[in-house]
């Protein structure tokens, strides 16, 4: 590697804009001492709606949070030391070989916790070929069913595609079993996000079809709840589809939708809690998520 910056704006050192214990990610990942997450600066996506875009998007400012190998490896250890129940990476696919090398650090330095990669799903299947074996759960989005939404609120060029692609080697590596402990923690799985988006813009009817019919109807959903309108979402109007919240019959028809598909294993977050939960400002340790399970 050397010092050019591409598309993500970012170099041979990672940038890690914040880490901590974080217990708004689904149950059996937060569990009781938080998830340990890793919030890596900047992105490969420009999402118009993005919620956490004082990171993603900042590129000049996210420069200062430059970090060491070995100080990532020191984050991940402090995070076991904690307590935290895993270390996951949030938005790694911009650093993978830095990731990784971290990884290894820190597991020559007794790191024993299950590895996330949380990510947007906008990766190269050759890079996640070279992850298998690292990473113990895949948790990505899958945020458009069309190329062209991807195009349009997301800035990247054939994004339905390469998501689908990406999680099809994911899937290869998981199957369509999740792996519990003996308190019901995660170790080891495949997890898909769908963010359902105002104006059926993320097609979950057909990415939900294409789950069932390409990898399984057994694989883990974790359908969201939490947009509300921000970033230029807020504020521009070539975006007015997405300028406000889903309804609640929006909500509904998504839910609906994995009891129709036969989804049975996975997450719901609840529709109330999640609209202010993510909010940067708010911070409440109740889970806002509920088992699929626990709505059919």
């Amino acid at each position: 590697m050397n010092d050019e910056i591409a598309a993500c704006y970012s170099g041979r050192l990672p940038i890690v804009s914040s880490y901590t214990a974080h217990f708004g990610e689904e149950p059996a990942l937060s569990g009781s001492k938080g998830a340990g997450n890793i919030f890596f600066g900047n992105c490969n996506l420009r999402c118009v709606y993005c919620q956490n875009f004082q990171i993603s998007q900042t590129w000049k400012t996210q420069k200062k949070n430059e970090i060491t190998h070995e100080r990532l490896a020191e984050m991940m250890l402090e995070l076991q030391n904690r307590g935290c129940h895993n270390i996951g990476f949030v938005s790694p696919t911009h650093f993978v070989p830095q990731m990784a090398r971290g990884i290894l650090l820190a597991a020559q330095q007794g790191l024993k916790l299950p590895i996330i990669y949380n990510t947007n799903a906008y990766d190269s299947v050759e890079v996640l070929k070279l992850l298998d074996g690292i990473i113990d759960i895949y948790l990505p989005d899958l945020k458009y069913a069309e190329d062209q939404a991807g195009f349009e609120f997301s800035k990247v060029r054939g994004y339905a595609h390469h998501a689908r692609e990406s999680i099809k080697e994911m899937f290869r590596q998981m199957g369509d079993k999740l792996v519990y402990d003996e308190n019901g923690l995660l170790k080891r799985g495949l997890v898909i996000r769908l963010l359902v988006l105002p104006n059926d813009i993320a097609g979950i009817e057909e990415n939900l079809q294409w789950i069932k019919n390409e990898l399984s109807p057994k694989v883990a959903i974790s359908l969201m709840a939490q947009y509300y309108a921000t970033n230029k979402a807020a504020t521009d109007s070539r975006y007015i589809l997405l300028s406000r919240r889903i309804s609640e019959r929006e909500w509904f028809n998504a839910v609906s939708l994995l009891e129709d598909l036969g989804f049975e294993e996975g997450f719901l977050q609840e529709y109330e809690s999640a609209s202010y939960y993510y909010r940067p400002d708010f911070e409440d340790k109740d889970k806002p998520f509920k088992d699929i399970r626990d709505f059919q």
